[in-house]
């Protein structure tokens, strides 16, 4: 569609989204036009206390706003639209979505007020949208969650595909099957680079149709007839819920939906007409206690074992409404992410107590492309370069093999960090720099606000604990009240009288000896505290807790 112009390159800036899984964001820029592609966000890792989500440093963006036109999106999960409120309050643009992503974003965009003040546009499959110096073409593909897009970038020096999260399913649960003419179509008149999603890189074959897990499921709800069935799965796999919602219909039992999660999201997809509920089949949880057991089935949140989510909580018996037993069967129709695997293990032996019967092989497939799925894919599109996305480094560095071995120049495959920019044309491509990124960290309404420091010593209070000592002094600099010393998370006190009193003859001496030098700063009186009670606790303990001192006048 364009021709490649030899004064100015397209720049490939990811700004999240490389080596990891989450936070997927990629700006693309031409002179005076840049575009983003996806703004995620992940969840925080086990060192992260206290941390709620994690979002990207959008730095460069913020930098060049009046180069911004638009946001596209390739599908609504969380990993792909999350961050997208926080960057809209610092620089608000147009977006553009298809159908059900867009639902999704909505529902953001008004918890965080910005409905009103934010320009939303809706795509179709097929829709070709004017951004600057770009145009771009929505594409149909398949993924776990419907309305998911690959995305055709045309610049004027050259044209790039993006798939997005994708797989090939020649039998979808909803809609048509992945657009692979399109895809032909674009390769026949020639790709600069194809952007393709590497998380199954190095698992070999083809990823199963959606529609083998509702073989499974039919049968499992066959084997338990007799039982309550519950089955957790991810809220944003409507397709899996559909499947659920037909299999319960058909072996007569009522549906109800837990988990606010899930709850929002199929209110959304049935507003939509992305998910079609027969008539009486939904029923609210108060209403569980009107008909037998085994005429329910509960499809709620909590299949990667998050404390919060209502699997959690029924399985802690902390669930104000619905309780495990014997008569139950819990389906685990998802597999856990990585990481996940410890509070997974965690949920299904706190069932297996309550005399639960728990079933969590054989019943999820992947939303993501195989290794002969993206083979298909290069074969297609036949780009000149290759740039591997949404993956670890190791499933990047699997694709980058992958694509070696169907003959593109290992010179043209390009293995990006998160912040680098590459800047490509039809002649060159090449690594030229790199951009601000990282992580910026969200807790509670905090944005930012808590960055390494802060982090360390939440680490240190969680390892080590916490002492205060406290005193008072008059004008003249003489002890008046004090020293007095209390712990957190240090030592039990009431067990520990002899190292109490021993600490808090070390504090009464220091600060006298302090006094009768004359020292009278403050801060150098803080510090001898902190060093000769740390090496004194240390000694005794082998432990180093965090210690603050703190004097006041009188």
């Amino acid at each position: 569609m364009y021709r490649s112009n030899e004064e100015s390159k397209l720049k490939i800036i990811p700004l999240g989204g490389l080596e990891q899984i989450g936070m997927n964001i990629t700006a693309f820029e031409y002179e005076d036009s840049i575009i983003v592609v996806d703004c995620g966000l992940s969840f925080p890792d086990d060192d992260m206390l206290g941390i709620d989500l994690v979002i990207p440093d959008v730095t460069y963006l913020i930098n060049n706003a009046e180069k911004v036109k638009g946001f596209a999106f390739t599908h609504g999960h969380e990993d792909h639209i999350g961050a997208l409120p926080y960057v809209l309050e610092k620089i608000n643009i147009p977006i553009y979505a298809t159908r059900l992503t867009m639902g999704l974003i909505e529902h953001k965009l008004e918890e965080h007020e910005l409905l009103d003040v934010t320009e939303r546009n809706v795509v179709k499959f097929g829709d070709v949208i004017e951004l600057g110096h770009f145009k771009v073409e929505f594409i149909k593909t398949n993924h776990s969650i419907v309305d998911a897009a690959a995305l055709a970038i045309y610049s004027p020096a050259g044209t790039v595909v993006h798939t997005g999260d994708f797989k090939v399913d020649y039998t979808p649960v909803y809609g048509d099957a992945i657009d692979l003419q399109r895809f032909a179509e674009l390769g026949h008149e020639g790709v600069l680079a194809l952007m393709c999603d590497s998380t199954n890189a190095e698992r070999p074959g083809f990823t199963p149709s959606e529609k083998t897990v509702g073989k499974t499921l039919d049968g499992l709800f066959s084997d338990h007839e007799n039982k309550r069935i519950i089955v957790a799965t991810f809220a944003s796999n409507v397709d899996r819920v559909q499947q659920i919602i037909n299999i319960a219909y058909k072996h007569g039992r009522k549906v109800v939906v837990e988990g606010r999660s899930m709850v929002y999201i199929i209110e959304t997809a049935q507003k939509l007409g992305c998910l079609n509920i027969p008539d009486n089949t939904l029923i609210a949880v108060d209403s569980l206690k009107d008909y037998p057991d085994e005429k329910t089935v509960i499809i709620t949140t909590g299949s990667q074992g998050e404390s919060m989510a209502a699997l959690s909580r029924m399985a802690s018996h902390t669930h104000k409404k619905i309780t495990i037993g014997p008569g139950d069967t819990i389906i685990f129709s998802s597999s856990p992410i990585p990481g996940n695997e410890k509070a997974v293990t965690k949920v299904i032996n706190e069932l297996l107590l309550k005399g639960a019967e728990v079933v969590f092989q054989d019943t999820h497939v992947s939303g993501h492309a195989c290794r002969e799925e993206i083979k298909l894919m290069y074969t297609l599109v036949h780009p000149k370069y290759a740039i591997p996305v949404h993956g670890e480094y190791k499933h990047l560095v699997a694709q980058a093999r992958l694509v070696e071995e169907l003959g593109l120049p290992k010179e043209n495959i390009f293995i990006l960090s998160s912040g680098d920019v590459l800047e490509i044309s039809e002649d060159s491509a090449k690594k030229i720099g790199r951009v601000p990124t990282g992580d910026v960290l969200v807790d509670g309404l905090g944005v930012g606000d808590v960055g390494n420091a802060v982090l360390r010593d939440r680490q240190h209070l969680s390892e080590n604990g916490i002492m205060i000592v406290t005193c008072a002094l008059d004008g003249d600099g003489n002890l008046v009240a004090g020293p007095e010393i209390l712990t957190r998370g240090f030592i039990y006190v009431r067990e520990s009288d002899e190292l109490m009193r021993e600490m808090t003859e070390l504090m009464d001496e220091t600060i006298q000896n302090m006094v009768t030098v004359g020292v009278t700063d403050y801060n150098k009186m803080r510090n001898r505290i902190k060093e000769a009670l740390g090496e004194f606790v240390w000694n005794k303990t082998n432990r180093r807790p965090m210690i603050l001192a703190i004097i006041l006048e009188v």
